[in-house]
């Protein structure tokens, strides 16, 4: 899949190689750290101007990636590295180790994911398809405003339940500062139902 893709807000494989005991996979240099690490130097604030920028170029790789009917099954905060440090750096989605090729009216069984940013429909062993990513990309943006995750909590089962049953609320101090047309976005990213979920096209 790395070999096919070629987008700017993609990880590029520069080339790939074996031996006997491994493979080896050469990809492009990352002067920047993962979008976690990037968000924690600044504090856990980046602004929404900033936010919407890094938001875009992520639904932008996601776009080319879906075109190609390619779902990644695993967007996290850990998974998105940073071209570098500066306020201008590039993100760029890493790690297709669970990424999936299905065609246009196939879907996926496979329970993948991280709890936390993991769609309900995954959780509760239902068929799924694309739009699982837009699910985990709405958790991404609501976690680069917030510094937190929508559904989040110490007990794993915990959180299963709230993934699949509450609703996202914008209840912390810092959504004040955020425009609605931003918590809209949000909100029609974390619809429970798969197919009343925003698209990318």
């Amino acid at each position: 899949m790395l070999r096919m893709c070629q987008h700017p807000n993609l990880i590029t494989m520069v080339d790939l190689f074996e031996n006997q005991d491994n493979y080896f996979i050469v990809l492009e240099y990352m002067g920047g750290s993962d979008l976690f690490d990037y968000l924690s130097a600044r504090d856990f604030n980046l602004g929404e101007a900033r936010v919407r920028e890094i938001s875009y170029q992520l639904a932008q790789g996601l776009k080319y990636l879906h075109s190609y009917g390619i779902v990644h099954r695993d967007l996290k905060l850990e998974n998105v590295m940073m071209s570098d440090t500066t306020e201008k750096s590039v993100p760029k989605l890493v790690d297709f180790g669970l990424a999936k090729m299905i065609g246009p009216k196939e879907k996926a069984d496979e329970p993948f994911g991280t709890l936390g940013y993991v769609a309900p429909e995954i959780l509760e062993k239902k068929p799924y398809s694309l739009q699982c990513d837009l699910w985990s990309l709405g958790c991404i943006i609501y976690a680069l405003l917030c510094s937190s995750l929508p559904f989040d909590h110490d007990s794993q089962k915990e959180t299963i339940r709230m993934t699949c049953e509450d609703k996202v609320v914008f209840d912390s101090p810092q959504w004040k500062n955020y425009s609605k047309e931003c918590m809209d976005l949000i909100t029609k990213l974390l619809i429970k139902n798969p197919e009343q979920r925003i698209t990318l096209t």
